[in-house]
């Protein structure tokens, strides 16, 4: 029977959540929620269960190890995969995958990011148990695929193809760019089409063999860099070596050229947090469609905001209808919602 493995990719730097997420302190390790845990932290709670905790990895940006080893004081040091700069999932993936191989090579793994949101942990746990069920027992890869509940342009999609019969499990047909509003709307109304959550379960052969057929370029430097795994020279040879690869996701590595990839369609109140946005849309909200996360937050004639002030001891915001006000430090955003992608934008000038 193979071991579970569960890897947490950690290196993002969440521009998105501008003030309370920057390239010193991203979002997957602040408490978002105002609920006394970080998302990283939230991560490795809901996969407590699925593994053993000494089978916890996290791959992270080099700047950001202490971060973990102190949020996730449980992993074992060599756990702690230290990118020397961010090059794409594909890398990432590759490097752990190599990594756990060496002393797991009978290992079934679980890739996730650390900053999602999930509010059904019961039933993601009986989603994620079936996948790995599945990938234990033969070659293939399954992404998690999120039933819609809206029609969302924010996501990729996969599309549906044949049923796995006796499971609940079924072939991926083709992945989708994130669509416009039209047709997201399409989508929606045929059915069949499923958000793109970027979690992912396989088995250590299954996910070698496929970098190894369609990257063997990267396939080529792991190999090179596997050499000095546990070791005191790894952090030399792969600070040399890692900035070398292509930067490529694997979803365009992988997942769309391999004819091994199915889907698990979920529902689990899944959220990846990438947008204040999407942050509102899964916090409570008053009569008028407000959430708040501070201690003592007043709001006066205003509707579908989302306050972000946990630091401060008093808030009143009047007046304002689909607005963010977010404070961290001595950094304040007041922005619109329906202008929130162009918070990276404001931020860099």
């Amino acid at each position: 029977m193979m071991e579970t493995h569960v890897v947490i990719m950690a290196g993002g730097i969440g521009s998105r959540f501008w003030p309370m997420s920057t390239p010193q302190l991203p979002k997957q390790f602040v408490d978002v929620l105002g609920v006394g845990k970080t998302l990283i932290q939230l991560t490795v709670e809901r996969f407590a269960s699925v593994c053993p905790q000494e089978n916890f990895w996290v791959v992270t940006g080099q700047c950001y190890t202490d971060l973990v080893k102190a949020q996730v004081p449980q992993l074992l040091d060599d756990h702690v995969i230290a990118e020397p700069e961010g090059r794409g999932t594909a890398p990432c993936i590759a490097y752990a995958c190599w990594k756990i191989a060496q002393k797991h090579p009978e290992a079934n793994i679980v890739f996730t990011p650390a900053d999602a949101l999930v509010t059904d942990v019961t039933e993601f746990r009986r989603v994620i148990r079936a996948a790995l069920d599945f990938t234990e027992s033969q070659r293939s890869i399954v992404t998690i695929g999120i039933k819609p509940s809206r029609p969302e342009t924010g996501y990729g999609y996969i599309a549906e193809g044949a049923h796995i019969e006796g499971t609940d499990i079924y072939k991926v047909d083709s992945f989708r760019e994130k669509p416009s509003l039209e047709v997201a709307k399409e989508y929606l109304r045929e059915g069949g089409y499923l958000w793109n959550a970027g979690i992912f379960v396989w088995n250590i052969e299954t996910i070698t063999a496929a970098l190894r057929e369609y990257t063997p370029a990267l396939a080529a430097t792991m190999d090179e860099m596997s050499k000095s795994f546990y070791t005191p020279d790894e952090t030399e040879v792969v600070a040399r070596l890692f900035p070398t690869c292509e930067k490529i996701s694997i979803d365009y590595a992988v997942m769309e050229k391999a004819d091994c990839i199915y889907t698990l369609p979920a529902d689990f109140g899944w959220s990846d947090l990438g947008t204040w946005g999407s942050l509102r849309t899964l916090m409570p909200q008053d009569e008028e469609g407000n959430a708040v996360v501070g201690e003592n937050v007043k709001l006066i004639g205003s509707k579908g905001c989302i306050v972000h002030t946990p630091e401060l001891s008093k808030v009143i915001v009047q007046g304002l209808e689909g607005y963010i006000v977010a404070q961290h430090g001595d950094r304040l955003l007041i922005c619109r919602l329906d202008d929130e992608q162009n918070i990276t934008r404001y931020v860099s000038e």
